[in-house]
């Protein structure tokens, strides 16, 4: 049996000799990489905090004291410290969350997936124990990955340095890198104590060697090793400037040596009996025990699909061709085209596809680390003076910028794009990611418009049209998933695609069926299976979702049923604007609104989940057709064909509005 199959609670890991630790150590490498390169997840920042997470569970005393990770996508190894050792189904549905999960765990304090919220977390709790007297309970706070160049963050840290007998130990997982190099002036400070960790421990090794000498030196031995131990205060200051943090009224230990057990244990110990606030500097090395990670200069295989752990291929190529993809390339063919546009991510500049616009204009991109919200306001101030800034961002963290999209670029009418990337149901990763918010929180911004393009060459079309707009914010958004084929309008109306009409010559369809962007696919298959029980369909895409096209409202007006679908959430979504469209046009259409339910999901395959939800071509059938029924429609009706003709021209021809 290895030593990692004994530990069932940190309590078996606290009573390993230290002996034993590198032999875990090594085991729990070995684990992670056969595992993750099995399902799939965080590879790299977990091979690269192992030494550090046995540490703290062999410090502290989980659950009692509240270990939390920030981001929650460093937590594998605490997960295989507290008894979770079953990865086979790891991500995916009945298995184990990627992140911390408190439904899987008592070890598990927050479900922390959205970077530089721990110490919020570590600040709250110390306030809790202090009121409630628990004198003799910690509260741990492990902040990595990037998460220290949010803003948030820094707000925390202010409010925890006020307070200097309530104990909150931080500790900083240094690894110069989010998803990639991290960037910015705290990331250059950080860099400096880094660097200077070779001099300090140099220093250190001196000092030790001097006092085992000098020691045994008679009569002048003693007081010269004072003097040189005395001068050590002043010789760290000069040569690691960790006066910011001392100077917040935070006590600072580090730099520490991340993968030294020992030396990690020993300050985590320190720490814990200051009674106060206190920063634990530790460096660790992204990928670390894995060489195809250790010599990855991109990310250090920060997330991997199931790949072959050896030649480090896809297990499960893809085939297709991704949204992301099509955004980068023709985001390139733009860049060429106009100088004036430029582009920013928080942090992300792979995982959205900006790589490639960096690379040709290295000039005109921005990564401004973890900080959704400065990135919005940066872009309003690129955007005043002239040029057009495109924020690519994972839908889920715009939800952290709305009062920025609100008040600095809609009120300020700034011509900003966004792109959200991994829109609607995400799978995987869970609740915190799945990008379900955006269609209803940002319908209640004036001015803004949102484009949800249903293809690959739809998408081209739509974000050349939303940098177009000067004067608004305007939004595109796509899913995380492979592009489908080209799907071809047989007509446009306004500014709204027909895709399909279906029922018998000479008689208007009974139902419409409203395609939000990549669920087009879904309501063309419904139409077939709605059309075989004799109900007459008409499939559109609207292409702009906000504001709703005047065409939309006519187009309802020929039919008997109007069902939105629409992959994001129900709640004052698409759905419900077009609903309201049609009360004030004062039209009596009955409106049904498909979507995602008004919940956080579990972790899932995308499929499994749309499937759950009736997302796909059968749900939206079966759930048209009970519409229909319950409100008593039958097949035909009184609206003759020639009321839907091209001849129709309501509505704008351009950006939906």
């Amino acid at each position: 049996m290895s030593l990692l199959e004994t530990i069932r609670s940190p309590h078996d890991l606290r009573r390993l000799p230290p002996s034993d630790l590198p032999r875990l150590a090594e085991e729990i490498r070995e684990f992670l990489i056969d595992a993750i390169t099995r399902t799939g997840g965080h590879l790299g920042p977990n091979l690269g905090v192992v030494e550090l997470t046995i540490a703290l569970h062999r410090v502290f005393d989980s659950p009692a004291d509240r270990i939390l990770f920030d981001t929650g996508h460093q937590s594998y190894v605490h997960k295989l410290l507290t008894g979770r050792q079953d990865f086979g189904r790891f991500k995916n549905r009945g298995g184990l969350s990627g992140y911390p999960s408190r439904a899987e765990s008592e070890h598990d304090v927050i479900e922390n997936s959205h970077a530089s919220t721990v110490l919020g977390y570590a600040d709250g709790l110390a306030k809790a124990n202090q009121l409630q007297g628990y004198q003799d309970r910690h509260v741990v706070a492990v902040i990595g990955d990037g998460a220290l160049t949010g803003g948030l963050a820094w707000e925390a840290l202010n409010n925890i340095a006020e307070a200097e007998d309530r104990p909150v130990v931080i500790v900083v997982n240094d690894n110069e890198r989010s998803y990639a190099p991290t960037i910015g002036g705290l990331a250059n400070h950080l860099a400096t104590l880094r660097t200077n960790l070779r001099t300090t421990q140099g220093y250190e090794r001196v000092l030790s060697w001097g006092k085992e000498t000098l020691q045994r030196t008679p009569v002048v031995g003693g007081p010269i090793y004072d003097a040189l131990h005395g001068a050590k205060k002043g010789y760290k200051d000069a040569t690691s400037p960790q006066g910011m943090f001392e100077d917040l009224g935070l006590k600072y230990i580090g730099p520490i040596d991340g993968h030294d057990v020992d030396a990690v244990e020993s300050a985590l110990r320190r720490a814990a009996g200051f009674g106060g606030p206190i920063i634990v500097h530790c460096l660790t090395e992204k990928g670390r025990g894995y060489r195809p990670a250790e010599l990855d200069e991109a990310d250090h295989f920060h997330q991997v699909g199931a790949i072959d752990p050896v030649t480090c291929e896809p297990l499960r190529p893809v085939t297709g061709v991704s949204w992301t993809s099509v955004f980068g390339k023709e985001l390139v063919e733009i860049g060429r085209e106009r100088p004036d546009v430029v582009a920013i991510t928080a942090a992300m500049l792979q995982p959205v596809g900006l790589q490639p616009f960096a690379r040709e204009f290295p000039e005109r991109i921005y990564d401004v680390g973890i900080a959704e919200q400065h990135a919005t306001v940066s872009a309003a101030g690129l955007a005043t003076a002239g040029l057009h800034p495109v924020v690519a961002l994972y839908s889920t963290f715009l939800n952290r910028a709305f009062d920025q999209v609100l008040m600095d670029c809609a009120l300020h009418r700034c011509g900003v794009t966004f792109v959200l990337d991994r829109a609607g149901v995400t799978g995987t990763d869970g609740a915190s990611h799945n990008g379900m918010w955006d269609l209803s929180i940002l319908q209640v911004v004036p001015g803004l418009r949102i484009a949800a393009p249903r293809d690959a060459d739809q998408l081209r079309a739509e974000l050349r049209e939303a940098l177009d707009v000067a004067d608004a914010p305007t939004v595109v958004r796509y899913p995380k998933a492979e592009v489908g084929p080209p799907i071809t309008a047989v007509e446009r109306i306004g500014g709204v695609d027909v895709l399909l009409r279906t029922g018998p010559a000479g008689r208007a369809p009974e139902v419409l069926l409203v395609a939000v962007g990549a669920m087009a696919t879904a309501c063309l298959d419904a139409a077939a299976l709605l059309t075989a029980e004799g109900l007459g369909t008409t499939v559109v895409d609207p292409r702009w979702v906000k504001p709703v096209d005047p065409a939309l409202t006519e187009l309802a007006a020929r039919h008997r049923l109007v069902v939105t679908v629409e992959d994001s959430g129900r709640v004052g979504g698409v759905g419900a604007a077009v609903a309201q469209a049609l009360r004030d046009a004062d039209l009596d259409v009955p409106t049904r609104e498909l979507g995602i339910p008004q919940r956080f999901l579990s972790h899932a395959a995308r499929g499994e989940i749309l499937d759950e939800i009736g997302l796909t071509g059968p749900g939206v059938a079966a759930q048209t057709s009970a519409f229909a029924k319950a409100l008593g429609l039958t097949p035909g009706g009184d609206f003759l064909t020639s009321d839907l003709t091209s001849d129709f021209v309501g509505g704008d021809q351009h950006h939906g509005s």
